[in-house]
């Protein structure tokens, strides 16, 4: 169910603004309404981000970073501490790699399960963020659901709807079947396909009210990877849609 309390930005989407203006852009994005967001890359310190965030009463939720293995270990888990949420996202896995059979897969899945051990003992949820390749069938069953069964029931996901529709996919059924294992889902509209710019929400070919209905997600982030009109209009207009379906 969509609460106001439940609405985020993935700050990508105004990645460009954010690089030219900090924190003109984050003034904005909190006039529009938005009190949560999720991380990804900055050009600024993340210090610098959440002091930013803190001045205007804006939560991070979750955080786009590195799995937190090897060199980068003690840099993710620094930096999540410093933002102080609960969700760790793994913003995708090479489609070349990690998705070309079922033990490749299965590979992924190891690599997760491995950082998982390193979130869960610092008290975190990690997650792993789809794109279109989870979708394709891999021995007639889609790659997804191979990574669904060979990871811990604890490493969730962060299910984009959009980019499930985009490989071929009903992202009710594939929300469904996760059920308790999707607590973030992102939102993006547009024509569903790989080449097309995303619109705001409700101006595409998603059906939000199916999406909405099938999920037991605790957040509902919009995140825009492109945009031919102006990005920050469409992440506002998408805010408003979302707004409406409070009352729908």
């Amino acid at each position: 169910m969509v609460t106001q309390e439940s609405i985020a930005v993935q700050l990508y989407s105004v990645r460009e603004d954010l690089a030219q203006d900090f924190d003109g852009t984050m003034r904005r994005v909190a006039a529009m309404g938005y009190s949560n967001v999720e991380t990804a890359g900055f050009t600024i310190t993340t210090k610098q981000a959440k002091a930013t965030f803190d001045s205007l009463n804006i939560t991070v939720v979750a955080a786009h970073l590195p799995l937190p293995l090897g060199d980068m270990k003690n840099n993710v888990l620094d930096t999540i501490g410093i933002y102080g949420c609960e969700y760790l996202v793994c913003a995708y896995l090479s489609a070349d790699d990690y998705f070309q059979s079922v033990d490749a897969v299965k590979r992924a899945a190891d690599l997760l399960n491995e950082a998982n051990v390193v979130a869960q003992a610092n008290n975190l949820t990690l997650l792993y963020h789809n794109h279109w390749w989870e979708s394709a069938l891999l021995d007639g069953k889609p790659a997804y659901q191979y990574l669904a069964d060979y990871t811990e029931d604890t490493v969730g996901f962060e299910i984009d709807t959009y980019w499930v529709q985009t490989g071929g996919l009903n992202p009710v059924d594939v929300i469904q079947e996760l059920g308790s294992r999707v607590p973030i889902l992102h939102l993006k509209d547009g024509a569903a396909t790989t080449e097309a710019a995303m619109v705001a929400l409700g101006d595409g070919v998603m059906d939000f009210d199916a999406i909405f209905a099938a999920s037991q997600a605790n957040w509902h982030i919009v995140e825009l990877d492109r945009c031919d009109s102006d990005m920050l209009q469409a992440v506002a207009k998408s805010y408003q849609y979302l707004m409406g379906k409070i009352d729908s």
